[in-house]
């Protein structure tokens, strides 16, 4: 694991915006496409806000969310919207949104014609992802019912994921998915989840699922 510290978040979100960037354009000098994998949430919104504004062939580019909520995109809860209304403007606008919500009440029951869609997007470009006071990441949570599988290094691409402190069903990239891409990134902030990292550390994934993907990322920390 690399750690890279910032003096303050909006450092961290320029520089941030810049590696991606930077990252995207190299992989697209050779490969036709691109696949950016982003979480959801409120973290990762200052980095959108800079990245958006690249100057980046996004028209070649493919956005996947990390993780997300079984919830339709007008749901208020849904992160696709976020990443629609936040990432996917300006110059951004360009680049095509892979959903992985499909309509009906249980993701299992489509999870593989989803899995289907998504997998000739692979392996990830750059994946960008955060992390829990719980040390979670993307969809794979301490208890969560299918963490096991989505931990096991030949898990199918996608599962779904409940935990009792979701009041809905989510669906994840597994573990060996993220941990496969080619640049992957963590971002926190804030002496809690820094705290949290460092116990991560010590412990086994099944425990802080974000310690089956540190080995790989580069660690980004704001006060």
């Amino acid at each position: 694991m690399e750690l890279i510290e910032y003096p303050d978040r909006e450092a961290l979100a320029m520089d941030l915006a810049d590696v991606i960037a930077s990252e995207l354009a190299g992989v697209l000098r050779h490969e036709e496409r691109a696949t950016l994998v982003v979480p959801g949430g409120t973290t990762p919104g200052p980095i959108f806000d800079a990245l958006c504004a690249a100057r980046l062939d996004w028209d070649r580019v493919d956005i996947a969310l990390s993780d997300e909520r079984w919830v339709p995109e007008d749901h208020p809860r849904s992160n696709t919207a976020l990443i629609k209304q936040r990432l996917m403007v300006e110059r951004a606008a360009a680049a095509t949104f892979l959903p992985f919500y499909a309509g009906g009440d249980d993701p299992d029951a489509v999870m593989a014609d989803v899995a289907e869609r998504l997998t000739p997007h692979l392996p990830i470009s750059v994946a960008l992802l955060g992390m829990g006071d719980d040390m979670h990441t993307a969809s794979l949570f301490p208890r969560g019912e299918n963490l096991r599988l989505a931990l096991d290094p030949h898990a199918p691409v996608l599962l779904s994921m409940r935990v009792d402190s979701q009041p809905e069903a989510r669906v994840t990239f597994s573990a060996p998915v993220l941990r496969g891409a080619i640049s992957l990134h963590i971002v926190i902030m804030g002496s809690d989840k820094r705290a949290a990292l460092e116990r991560a550390k010590g412990l086994r994934p099944e425990e802080a699922p974000v310690a089956a993907l540190l080995g790989n990322a580069v660690v980004h920390w704001a006060p």
